[in-house]
């Protein structure tokens, strides 16, 4: 038997303020066009299905779109659980419905107690947990911690082994000696830090969600898929996709997705930024991370180069701004008005000229701090 280990989906996320549906929608078609291509039996998802508790419209619409294409119609067997980013009270209208087209979607941890019987293999389903809930679970007031928690989690799974048939324990959580990205929110939340990874080793292979890095945690038999898309610059140079898993002699391949729209730095000045002869030879519909090597202040810069380059994620100097002798009159400034100040700062900062909203703002503020003043 073999399946495809994903997860880290994060339908509605945002990077930099840009909206990524169109993006996850095009990978999440291509992570069926894997599943079909390389003709698995079932397709793991390790949590952080959506981005946030209460997700948009749009991102509920695109993940049962993708659920019905990917299980109804293709009749894959999948296998999921909540994560940390997802709400395992809604997440779970339905599920027990599902069953009946073999989609198994977890987001209590009693309901990890109860494995799914599938080719030869039995898979556990964890779905993300604070150590409170373990506490109540076994009734145990000194469950303080995940380690402590998962000292009694793994003993009660173990008891429901087969000898004759594999395990799969698909979780999510941080495993120690993982490496973060900067994208990953940091599970400390009543105590859940880190899971030591010899907790984890009856497990014939542990399918690992959270830390969106395939290569962040180094086990033959652990691992995370990371997130299919690129969510962070700490993540340029990252491979994205999923790991296809074979039992029960354990094999795994990671099969790389290509984005609608790719992560990349470049590093020119402004002259070349805005040469056809540079802009034509890159991509310039990418999420741009852009090293500026001038050092003077250029006006109205964003404005121009977002007419080229329109996902500029941040510019900033390699060589900082170029800085001149102060020859400023004290005693001028202190004649000026408060808001011919801040336009003159906010032109040195940005080396742009404000909005008359931006001005309107100003003012705005100034004449309610000079009432609070009085």
């Amino acid at each position: 038997m073999r399946f495809l280990h994903v997860g880290d989906l994060h339908i509605g996320k945002k990077l930099h303020g840009y909206d990524l549906l169109l993006d996850q929608k095009k990978n999440l078609a291509d992570i069926i066009q894997l599943a079909k291509t390389e003709e698995v039996d079932a397709v793991v998802l390790a949590g952080d299905l959506y981005d946030r508790s209460v997700p948009p419209v749009e991102a509920i619409e695109i993940f049962n779109q993708f659920i019905q294409e990917l299980n109804i119609e293709n009749q894959f067997p999948v296998f999921a659980i909540s994560g940390n980013h997802d709400s395992g009270v809604r997440l779970e209208a339905g599920a027990p419905w599902y069953q009946q087209t073999d989609f198994y979607l977890h987001t209590r941890l009693e309901q990890a107690f109860t494995p799914i019987e599938f080719q030869g293999t039995q898979f556990f389903l964890l779905p993300y947990f604070e150590p409170i809930s373990a506490r109540l679970y076994f009734q145990d007031d000194e469950i303080r911690t995940i380690t402590q928690a998962m000292e009694r989690v793994v003993p009660e799974m173990e008891k429901q082994f087969k000898p004759e048939l594999q395990q799969v324990l698909v979780a999510h959580f941080f495993v120690a000696g993982s490496e973060k990205s900067d994208s990953e929110t940091k599970i400390e939340v009543g105590g859940l830090d880190s899971v030591p990874s010899y907790l984890l080793e009856s497990f014939d292979y542990v399918a690992l969600g959270h830390l969106h890095n395939k290569n962040a945690l180094q086990h033959q038999k652990m691992r995370y898929s990371g997130s299919p898309l690129k969510f962070s610059l700490s993540e340029l140079h990252q491979k994205k996709g999923g790991w296809l898993v074979e039992l029960p002699d354990l094999h795994l391949e990671f099969k790389e997705l290509s984005p609608l729209h790719n992560l990349q730095q470049i590093e020119a000045s402004f002259e070349e930024l805005l040469s056809p002869i540079f802009y034509q030879s890159i991509e310039r519909e990418d999420y741009l991370d852009i090293l500026l090597t001038d050092r003077g202040i250029i006006p109205n810069m964003m404005n121009q180069l977002r007419q080229v380059y329109p996902r500029i994620l941040g510019v900033s100097r390699v060589n900082g701004r170029e800085s001149t002798e102060l020859q400023t009159d004290f005693k001028e400034v202190r004649r000026l008005a408060p808001e011919k100040l801040v336009d003159n700062f906010f032109q040195e900062v940005t080396g742009e000229t404000m909005t008359s909203t931006q001005t309107e703002l100003v003012a705005d503020v100034l004449g309610t701090q000079e009432v609070t003043d009085a």
